[in-house]
């Protein structure tokens, strides 16, 4: 894992969009650590964003094609579990594309992009609600970030 880290830093903003896709895909990886230390190396924080924040949707917008393929026997093996589904399909109930934003959370969020797609929502209002969410995640941890880096 340190060396996919560090060949990531290594190529910049656009590791950053890589480990962005990853992290926003299926896959379990922080592209939130390739960001602080690209952040720290003195990457511009506008790039930064823009970065992670297109891999990141880019990665959820294919959780979203996998649910649209609508084949549960797939999505079981890619390690979305009927649990995870099922609460999300329980909190996009009624609620519609919109609910892209929160496909940034830790967790649930390739369910919910996963179900969006099974939903068959509204493919642009999913990709704008969803690139917005992660967005303001990625917003965030910079905010946090630079708060961190301040104290020392």
């Amino acid at each position: 894992m340190d060396t996919l880290v560090q060949l990531l830093v290594d190529w910049g903003a656009w590791g950053l969009f890589v480990a962005g896709f990853i992290s926003g895909s299926i896959f379990p990886f922080s592209s939130e650590v390739v960001l602080a230390v690209l952040l720290h190396m003195g990457i511009d924080p506008l790039t930064a964003i823009v970065a992670s924040t297109a891999g990141n949707t880019l990665g959820g917008m294919t959780c979203y094609w996998i649910g649209s393929l609508g084949k549960m026997q797939w999505i079981l093996k890619l390690g979305v579990s009927e649990k995870q589904l099922r609460r999300a399909q329980h909190f996009l109930a009624g609620r519609g594309a919109l609910m892209g934003f929160f496909a940034f959370l830790p967790g649930i969020g390739e369910a919910v992009a996963i179900a969006l797609g099974l939903m068959r929502s509204n493919f642009w209002l999913t990709l704008l609600a969803m690139a917005a969410g992660k967005a303001l995640r990625y917003g965030a941890i910079l905010l946090a970030y630079k708060g961190m880096v301040s104290f020392f």
